[in-house]
């Protein structure tokens, strides 16, 4: 079915079709849309049921239709509008009959380059609050009062800043702030979504320095908000404190890799540093290990994906030792420890975004790695068993690091 026997079919069933949300926006900016989502006004839950039996149903509060239109699984709601009754986005009363407009449904989304939508059948656009402008202006513009019913709207106001490079508005970031009491009790695996997406934005560090003049940052990432002020020697950072150390490197890890497990091991790689004891300053001696008791108190708060926590915690306790080690024991365990955890690019683009450059061993990494594995436990004299067998593929493992070394560094 195409797009438009769909909303010939609607029509026909006494509806109306209309694509909505970013892939109208994407439209205006002139990109293609990843995903399309469609709101149907004028029919029932009831009548989308009789007609497409093939459609998949989710949604507790109201019912959301996956209906393949062109080619693709699209969604398709039927308009709604909704009335704050509790805390949270839970917290909503929600009405989708066939009387609601389709204004009204536009009215409760959260900024204007969200709010419009065209008119599948005659191409037109709807656009009641001006997203068109804000498009074409680079804002980012709260719909209405009602932006603030949703305290993660605010995250999705600072997500779309990093994500279009668009401006927020200072009427947008005061209803951003009111969000604040809400964010301390929304659920933390919703925080955590509008981090996984900010983080595939080419620009992640825009994210945080929205939330931080929301006044937001200290309630939704405590982590990052702690580093601000965490002076560091000048000689070593220029650009300032932690906080800004933490969001230039974020932004060069982006910059090379699109991979946002890599880049928030970069946003994480310096935790420890937000915990230094005040005395010390501009020193943050042993920042590697108390780096990985903030990512544990993190992901209590909103359960990082295993593999995101153990990256992390890798990163945050071997990305200083990674720049400075000498011992070929100590190299060769440690290539072959980011290599079992897949780890070895995560590794060489946080080191060379931290430090400027890479030692050698690392800028060879890969080469290095296919030397070593070479040795093989099947290779070891028969009469060596368990950690006796484990001791010799490590000191074979040395012994080619040592012919190789001479030949990378003089290169």
């Amino acid at each position: 079915m195409t797009e438009k026997e769909f909303a010939v079919k609607i029509f026909e069933l006494g509806g109306r079709a209309y694509l909505v949300g970013g892939a109208v926006r994407d439209k205006l900016r002139g990109v293609p849309a990843h995903d399309k989502d469609y709101c149907v006004v004028g029919l029932t839950e009831k009548i989308i049921d009789e007609n497409f039996p093939h459609a998949k149903k989710f949604g507790k509060s109201f019912p959301v239709f996956s209906i393949i239109i062109d080619d693709d699984a699209c969604e398709v709601a039927l308009a709604r509008k909704e009335r704050k009754s509790g805390r949270g986005y839970r917290g909503f009363q929600v009405n989708f009959d066939s009387s609601v407009t389709l204004e009204e449904d536009l009215y409760r989304r959260d900024t204007t380059i969200n709010a419009m939508a065209i008119d599948i059948l005659s191409d037109e656009l709807i656009d009641p609050f001006g997203g068109a402008d804000d498009v074409k202006n680079k804002k980012i513009r709260a719909v209405s009062k009602h932006f603030t019913e949703d305290p993660v709207r605010a995250l999705r106001a600072a997500r779309q800043a990093a994500q279009f490079n668009f401006e927020i508005t200072d009427e947008t970031f005061d209803a951003m702030n009111v969000c604040a009491f809400e964010l301390k009790e929304e659920a933390g695996e919703r925080i955590f979504g509008e981090l996984e997406t900010a983080l595939k934005t080419d620009k992640p560090s825009i994210f945080f320095r929205c939330l931080e003049r929301a006044g937001l940052l200290a309630v939704t990432f405590p982590e990052i908000e702690n580093l601000r002020g965490k002076i560091q020697p000048v000689e070593f950072h220029p650009e300032g404190d932690a906080y800004e150390h933490t969001l230039k490197i974020l932004d060069k890890v982006a910059a090379v890799n699109k991979n946002p497990l890599v880049r928030f091991t970069a946003l994480a790689h310096d935790f420890g540093k937000g915990t230094t004891p005040t005395e010390i300053l501009p020193h943050h001696y042993g920042h590697e290990k108390r780096g990985v008791d903030v990512l544990n108190q993190m992901n209590a708060r909103m359960t990082l994906p295993r593999e995101w926590k153990k990256a992390a915690a890798f990163i945050i306790e071997n990305h200083m030792r990674a720049s400075s080690l000498k011992n070929f024991g100590k190299i060769v365990d440690l290539l072959i420890s980011a290599q079992r955890r897949d780890l070895v690019q995560c590794l060489k683009d946080v080191v060379n975004a931290d430090h400027g450059s890479l030692p050698p061993y690392l800028e060879h990494a890969e080469k290095i790695l296919d030397e070593l594995l070479k040795v093989k436990g099947t290779d070891a004299p028969p009469e060596l068993e368990g950690w006796d067998i484990a001791k010799w593929i490590r000191d074979e493992r040395v012994k080619i690091l040592e012919n190789i070394m001479p030949q990378i560094t003089q290169n």
